[in-house]
């Protein structure tokens, strides 16, 4: 499985990836992020599904890159392109992977600016090709195992949130994840686009980085749990007292 996190708020956007592959029983560490950068085009893919279906996308894409890269004045062109590519996959290799009981299942996240972008873009693409835009209302999406984290992003996060809340918020929810599935876990990769840059810092966070942080916040949420009020479970006690 996968856990690949896209932040849009106002002030750029925030990409966070792990890093765990399995297959079968064996469990190995590889980049799920990557980026392309050309003066003023700026941009992050991420992805989940079969590694084989990513791989050969993404290099189908460079080489568009490489060829196109200058009639891409907008991010969504981009996107269009980078779904083309996904159909070529899908035409080359979806019934042999079919006939082998395995699913075309390639999700990614796109996000960055290009030249002519008035802003930042973040975009969600399907298998199929097809993609949504993330709006204000609701500033992220999840690719792979999203159940976990959900609850404390749709709690805190918001399109006004700064870059380092929505990095913390993000860190935290991908911390859910990790601690509740065996199949999401450390090195943990990170993006940063501040908004009109045309520049993204990558950075990779190691385990024995965010151990304390962990750690408290583990403490943080035990307390939070001890401290929270228990006048409306009376009732509930006081009649299981009175049937015994």
């Amino acid at each position: 499985m996968t856990y690949c996190l896209g932040i849009k708020v106002a002030s750029g956007l925030v990409a966070i990836a792990d890093t765990r592959l399995t297959s079968g029983t064996e469990v190995s560490s590889n980049r799920k992020i990557s980026v392309h950068e050309v003066e003023n085009h700026s941009l992050f893919i991420m992805t989940s599904g079969l590694r084989s279906v990513r791989d050969k996308a993404i290099t189908y894409f460079r080489e568009v890159i490489a060829e196109q890269d200058r009639s891409f004045n907008k991010l969504y062109k981009a996107v269009n392109a980078f779904g083309e590519q996904v159909k070529r996959v899908a035409q080359e290799d979806k019934e042999s992977l079919t006939a082998s009981g395995l699913n075309f299942n390639l999700n990614a996240i796109v996000g960055g600016q290009l030249e002519d972008d008035a802003e930042h873009k973040l975009y969600l693409l399907y298998p199929e090709g097809n993609w949504v835009e993330v709006d204000h209302g609701a500033p992220f999406k999840i690719i792979g195992n999203s159940g976990y984290g959900k609850p404390l992003l749709f709690r805190n996060l918001s399109y006004e949130t700064s870059l380092q809340e929505a990095l913390k918020i993000g860190f935290l929810a991908f911390d859910a994840t990790r601690v509740s599935a065996n199949d999401v876990d450390y090195p943990l990769d990170v993006v940063i686009y501040p908004k009109n840059s045309f520049h993204m810092t990558e950075y990779r966070l190691e385990k024995d980085d965010m151990d304390e942080v962990s750690h408290q916040w583990s403490a943080l949420l035990s307390n939070s749990v001890r401290k929270l009020p228990t006048y409306w479970m009376d009732p509930i006690f006081e009649k299981m007292r009175s049937v015994r």
